[in-house]
């Protein structure tokens, strides 16, 4: 039975904190350790007894299964093809289906032209857009300010984040060596716990063992279903370990509270859907009340105000109930000589309610030509600069640039440092939780290594007793066995190292 080393829990441990040359020679080490312990098993005898092998043990029944990965072969091309073309193919069917339904759509339906808006976002930019749109003495003597100020900002933001990476890796390397002093006394409980370990099993079938070999007394023979030595320590882990199943009342309260809060909160839910839509209702009554009123009090010649106030009014009814009726009785009552402005300024106002679309304001995205606009909104500190750069004269331009950056300045500076203390503390508190974690596993790890060992031994013991059982072997012979079981129980699988 083989126990891959690498797979060893200590071994798990020490390669998760060791640098590459640590870890590549503990490999190598251990790779020796495990040569040199099959050499002084292969030196023992070959014979039968020596080797407790079993009359009759057969094979595990998927040693030879073979699962194989079926070749899909060209499937995969073709899919990718053909849903390549598929895709191609409902684009077009798109573009047929969007100019069949433009082809009868009213105008008041249509989506509206854009005006591509080009947005200089960066101070570079918009510096390198002014050279280039107005060349003179002033646009260039800022965009060089700006590019030098610029290149300053970055060298020193490089020679900055350098330092917090070094200093953080200092301080990494100082925790990762404080940890693995702190483990060193972890691995020592590890390592002395499996050692006890085999020197308890041997003790213990050293005894057993003796009562066969020096007595000449009839043994009382064993339960040959399991050893006893395995026996008794599964069934302490299973009792240890278990995870009694009962009845649970608080996951039944915490159900049926659940239940219940769903249903009130629904219940909630609804209830404030209807109070909010009582609120719009009051809210659609009180702009209609100020409607009639505005509409009440005009006179013969309308007034922009009125007009501006009584299209803002109107169309925040969009939506409700016989809108366009209520705006159709109001507009008549409209106290304005000429029919004709009543006429159009209803028209205009249902034309709003059923367009779909709007015109942007031509202040920020152009007036609809399709042609390319260029704004400059920037949130950059270098901007202040170069409104310094461009008007001197103007003292608080270089105020604003002064502040504005040294608060730039200071706040990366801070939260540079922030960062660095919060990832050297995070680092040490992970350390210290690795530390927590390896204490905690060392039980783990020596139960795990024990049912290991026993797993091993158990086979052989239980050969043993088997042996003893039948009458077939003489004392020699059988103490030949128990002197390799013993063998096997210090040196066998799972291996221990230091």
């Amino acid at each position: 039975m083989y126990i891959n080393p690498l797979n060893d829990s200590e071994n798990i441990r020490q390669q998760r904190n060791l640098t590459n040359s640590q870890r590549k020679n503990l490999i190598s080490t251990k790779e020796g350790v495990v040569v040199n312990n099959n050499v002084g098993i292969n030196n023992l005898s070959s014979s039968r007894n020596a080797y407790l092998i079993s009359s009759n043990t057969q094979m595990p029944e998927n040693l030879y299964s073979d699962n194989r990965i079926i070749d899909k072969k060209l499937l995969p091309l073709s899919a990718i093809a053909l849903g390549v073309m598929s895709v191609i193919t409902m684009a077009t069917a798109l573009i047929s289906r969007s100019a069949k339904a433009a082809k009868d759509l009213p105008k008041e339906k249509w989506l509206p032209t854009l005006t591509r808006n080009v947005n200089l976002s960066k101070e570079t930019y918009q510096v390198i857009y002014q050279m280039v749109q107005s060349p003179n003495k002033k646009t260039f003597i800022a965009a060089g300010g700006v590019l030098a100020l610029s290149a300053m900002a970055f060298m020193g933001k490089t020679f900055f984040d350098g330092y917090k990476d070094i200093w953080v890796k200092r301080k990494e390397a100082d925790i990762q060596k404080n940890l693995q002093e702190n483990l060193i006394d972890v691995e020592t409980q590890s390592f002395s716990g499996k050692i006890q370990i085999i020197r308890s099993m041997l003790s213990k079938y050293a005894n057993d063992f003796e009562k066969y070999l020096v007595s000449d007394e009839e043994p009382i023979l064993p339960n040959f279903g399991k050893s006893k030595y395995l026996m008794s320590f599964t069934s302490s882990d299973k009792n240890t370990n278990k995870n009694k199943k009962s009845f649970n009342l608080g996951n039944v309260l915490l159900g049926v509270g659940t239940a219940v809060s769903i249903v009130g909160l629904g219940y909630l839910s609804l209830k404030n859907l209807t109070k909010g839509k009582l609120h719009l209702q009051q809210n659609l009554q009180k702009i209609k009340d100020t409607i009639s009123s505005i509409v009440d009090s005009s006179g013969e010649y309308p007034k922009d105000t009125d007009k501006d106030t009584l299209e803002y009014m109107f169309l925040s009814l969009d939506g409700s109930d016989k809108a366009e009726e209520f705006i159709s009785t109001q507009i008549n009552k409209l106290k304005w000589n000429k029919s004709e402005e009543k006429t159009e300024f209803l028209n205009r106002i249902l034309s709003k309610m059923k367009a779909s679309t709007t015109q942007v304001n031509p202040n920020i995205g152009g007036d609809g030509t399709p042609r390319p606009a260029f704004n400059s909104f920037v949130d950059d500190y270098r901007a202040f600069f170069y409104n310094w750069l461009i008007d001197t004269e103007n003292p608080q331009f270089k105020q604003l640039f002064l502040g504005i950056t040294g608060i730039s300045a200071i706040s990366y500076g801070g939260k540079l440092a922030g960062d660095a203390i919060k990832e050297v503390q995070v680092k040490k508190i992970n350390a210290e939780t690795e530390l927590e974690l390896q204490k905690r596993l060392v039980s783990t790890e020596l139960r795990n290594f024990k049912s290991k060992k026993d797993a091993a031994i158990s086979p052989l013991v239980d050969e043993f007793y088997k042996q003893v059982d039948s009458g077939n072997r003489t004392k020699e012979e059988l103490k030949s066995m128990a002197e390799n079981i013993l063998f096997e129980v210090k040196n066998g699988p799972p291996y221990v190292y230091s």
